[in-house]
């Protein structure tokens, strides 16, 4: 005789951002609640890792991230207290590049939006204030003085502990297989059993495009790198201490982002320039060209920064074709939430949308207009409201 299915509130598939503030959400509820994930998060395999994060307020991709952004801000502080350490870095943020940039331009208007507090600084001034600079003539920046750097392991961590304690069950190594909607919620399967709940989450990132089964989800999911550089001089000055995380827009709107050293050396990356792949497929290693040429970079703006190679890593971005968030409904079968596609800005926000998505997930209002992040703006059926 088959073993009966173990019985939930709401199945979450995939413990990486989201779907481990989900997880941690629900189950300080009281909601039962199963986590699934392939791996045993934190890993390096997905899109959550990579030491530290950007968290920053001045929003330059939209205003309307700056309300969900300080939710966040105040959910992280929650975790930090729940777990006597922080969760964030302060260190201010930079957004260096043309005033009539999308950078600096969209950054300013979030600032002017929502009264966040910066400066305007003109490359002399913002060589005088941080001489390891050297930013590109013809820029100018905005300082954002509350942005700052996330621990994005020790949050996840810290999210699936805190769940266990609440009741959650958590199967790690435990791909999500087939899943089914059925009369009164959904089944699923895996290698290690079948379980029903009224509610499944899929929060798996780059996995989504295969396991939501639906062709017409416009997602593409785009391999990018990760160096961490040993300073070549002045190491002093490129900590966290002394030296603000900075997005430099250069040429043709090209970005960059470099962190401040916080013990593994300098970290750079290029934002959004990567080749369209699949989990499976996907190079997990960085060339030696890939490497020479983001120092190459780094030399051109922090050239201190730009010693020895210490370690480069591969993240996978899962793209919108607009770049904005998707949290809906599946079109297809309303008992299933999708969630996390964050074209590779979203886990600064991780704090809050695992707040709204234990919201959905339980038929309350989230406090958020989730309609920007709705699947109707690609022309595709939208449920938005699980109901």
């Amino acid at each position: 005789m088959p073993t009966p299915a173990r019985s939930y509130d709401v199945i979450v598939a995939g413990l990486g951002a989201m779907g481990s503030a989900a997880v941690y959400e629900l189950s300080a509820r009281g909601v039962r609640v199963l986590g699934l994930d392939r791996f045993a998060p934190p890993h390096t395999l997905g899109s959550t890792h990579g030491r530290t994060r950007i968290i920053r307020e001045a929003y330059f991709e939209h205003p309307l991230y700056v309300p969900l952004v300080r939710r966040a801000y105040e959910r992280w502080d929650a975790l930090a207290a729940a777990i006597g350490q922080p969760t964030y870095l302060t260190t201010g943020g930079l957004m260096i590049g043309p005033a009539d940039g999308p950078l600096v331009s969209g950054a300013l208007a979030s600032a002017r939006e929502h009264d966040i507090a910066h400066d305007l600084l003109d490359p002399a001034t913002l060589r005088r204030r941080f001489p390891v600079l050297c930013p590109p003539e013809g820029t100018v920046a905005l300082l954002e003085r509350r942005a700052g750097l996330l621990f994005p392991e020790l949050c996840i961590r810290a999210y699936l502990e805190l769940a266990a304690r609440h009741g959650a069950t958590l199967s790690l190594e435990d791909p999500l297989g087939a899943w089914e909607e059925e009369s009164d919620g959904v089944r699923v399967r895996t290698a290690r059993g079948s379980y029903v709940a009224r509610r499944l989450l899929l929060a798996v990132g780059p996995w989504l495009p295969e396991l939501a089964r639906d062709d017409t989800l416009p997602l593409e999911v785009e391999r990018q790198t990760l160096h961490w550089f040993a300073p070549r001089e002045r190491a002093d000055e490129l900590t966290a201490a002394r030296m603000p995380l900075a997005l430099w827009e250069l040429e043709n709107e090209r970005l960059l982002a470099t962190f401040p050293d916080t013990g593994d050396g300098v970290k750079v990356g290029v934002h959004h320039e990567g080749e369209i792949t699949t989990p499976d497929a996907v190079r997990r290693t960085t060339t030696p060209a890939e490497d020479e040429e983001v120092r190459a970079l780094t030399a051109r703006v922090i050239p201190a920064a730009a010693g020895t190679l210490l370690e480069g890593r591969v993240c996978l971005y899962t793209n919108t074709p607009d770049h904005h968030f998707l949290i809906d409904q599946h079109p297809a079968h309303p008992a299933v939430l999708l969630a996390s596609p964050c074209s590779g800005h979203g886990f600064k926000f991780a704090s809050a949308i695992g707040e709204i998505l234990a919201d959905l997930l339980t038929d309350e209002k989230p406090n958020f207009d989730l309609t920007p992040f709705s699947l109707a703006r690609f022309g595709v059926r939208s449920g938005l409201r699980i109901a």
